[in-house]
């Protein structure tokens, strides 16, 4: 069966195309990152596609904005460190919902969900998501909510240290790694993706600006204008890149700071 990845985070698309092929019946025939690349894929390649894998947050915005672009017939696994839009991927040919970060086993139960509802059905069977839908929607899911992260262990020296998340004050990827910076200044390496740490730290403290960075509220000196309708965000410090929010965040990211803690 031909699969489709859509997924910005390089490491990530990477491990979630070795599950995949590791099923022998099973390709992934081609890895996207952006709402765009997808919208023009599917319009050229759907009917050779079985399986999408799709990301809610890309580069360029939500992918539910390729549903309103392309009307895609093919059953969605969607993968997301949110639990936040379950009801909207259960609109949009969403098969499964898996939270990152996901497990070797979370791929493998998606795929046999799909594959039981194709033999059931018939592989081209239309009602094959209204089907996953119905039985999506009779259960609690997902069941398992991320427990929120009150630090995190860092490597300093040759030693690994606990720092509590109230002490960070970004998340940046340098070089496919990720560092804590502390609002002392103390720059350290985490190791772990930033899609790993999104998805247990408090989203009231926190916001994923755009793919290298997650920055603190309590970092935030002032926002100003950038080209293409993106914003800067200056810190209470220097750091090593500009800080800029993309632009589909512009929006969210104005509302978050607003938003009471």
């Amino acid at each position: 069966m031909n699969v489709l990845v859509v997924e910005d985070e390089r490491r990530t698309a990477e491990l979630l195309t070795e599950f995949i092929e590791a099923k022998a019946t099973y390709l992934v025939v081609q890895v996207l990152d952006s709402v765009e690349a997808t919208v023009n894929y599917l319009k050229k390649h759907q009917t050779q596609i079985d399986i999408m894998f799709l990301d809610i947050q890309l580069a360029d915005g939500q992918s539910f904005v390729v549903f309103e672009q392309v009307e895609v017939t093919i059953p969605v696994i969607f993968c997301t460190a949110y639990d936040e839009f379950v009801m909207k991927a259960l609109k949009n040919n969403g098969i499964d919902y898996i939270l990152k970060p996901f497990k070797e086993q979370d791929i493998y139960q998606s795929l046999a969900k799909v594959q039981n509802l194709q033999q059931a059905l018939g592989k081209n069977h239309p009602n094959i998501p209204q089907v996953a839908q119905q039985i999506l929607a009779q259960a609690p899911y997902p069941a398992d909510q991320p427990t929120l992260q009150r630090s995190f262990l860092v490597r300093y020296r040759d030693k690994m240290v606990p720092v509590e998340v109230t002490k960070i004050a970004f998340f940046h990827l340098d070089n496919d790694t990720v560092h804590v910076y502390g609002f002392d200044g103390e720059k350290q390496a985490i190791f772990k993706r930033l899609d790993e740490i999104e998805a247990v730290i408090d989203r009231q403290l926190f916001f994923r600006i755009n793919r290298q960075m997650i920055v603190n509220r309590v970092a935030v000196k002032d926002i100003e204008p950038y080209f293409n309708r993106k914003m800067v965000v200056n810190l209470h410090f220097a750091i090593p890149d500009k800080a800029i929010v993309s632009r589909l965040k512009v929006t969210p990211f104005l509302e978050w700071l607003e938003r009471p803690r």
